[in-house]
């Protein structure tokens, strides 16, 4: 008797909300009623991927990529370039092509996409806090000239964004999936684009 009226119990629960590979997804904050307070909870679960490696490598505050889950400097040493792409001679498709080349002996790969390039310094951010990075991700004078509907599109839908979740061989992928990243991006728009204060 008593596991029936747990199995009942369990089948009159609503689904739990889902976590997609490490990323909390929009329905998880439904509960957080005050609409500011949710906004922030949004931008910081969207650090989760902000923060990760397979992002913050290419958005230094410096002239120089990382690399690694480690974010350690590039090897062989480069830097960032006039437009981003490398200097003259050294261009990041010197060795980056249009996708991800596994090497054909022992682990890891080459990453590629087309294009591959470093953020603008203006958005660099490793090493700031999610107060910082939000109001920079907000700043079209920071962020590329994007509105806020432009920077959900680029976190949606921009393949170099993509990119994080297909990182080739011998990388860990970024947390969730490229499509809740999106989704959280869109609720954090959609409750006031608050930013955490610290």
């Amino acid at each position: 008797m008593k596991n029936l009226m747990i199995a009942a119990l369990l089948c009159a629960t609503p689904a739990m909300a889902e976590n997609v590979n490490g990323l909390r997804t929009v329905d998880e904050f439904d509960s957080i009623e005050a609409e500011g307070e949710r906004s922030v909870a949004l931008f910081e679960e969207m650090m989760v991927v902000i923060e990760h490696p397979r992002c913050s490598n290419c958005h230094p505050v410096d002239n120089s990529p990382r690399q690694g889950d480690d974010m350690r400097m590039h090897q062989p040493p480069v830097v960032r370039g006039a437009a981003d792409f490398g200097a003259p001679g050294m261009r990041c498709t010197t060795c980056h092509s249009e996708e991800n080349v596994a090497f054909e002996t022992g682990e890891g790969s080459i990453p590629g996409h087309d294009p591959w390039n470093l953020a603008p310094i203006s958005m660099g951010w490793i090493g700031k806090s999610a107060s910082e990075i939000c109001a920079q991700l907000k700043d079209p004078e920071r962020n590329g000239g994007k509105s806020l509907a432009e920077l959900h599109e680029h976190n949606a839908e921009d393949g170099l964004v993509g990119w994080g979740w297909e990182p080739g061989k011998g990388r860990t992928p970024a947390p969730g999936s490229q499509k809740v990243f999106g989704e959280l991006t869109q609720a954090w728009i959609d409750t006031g684009a608050a930013c955490p204060s610290s």
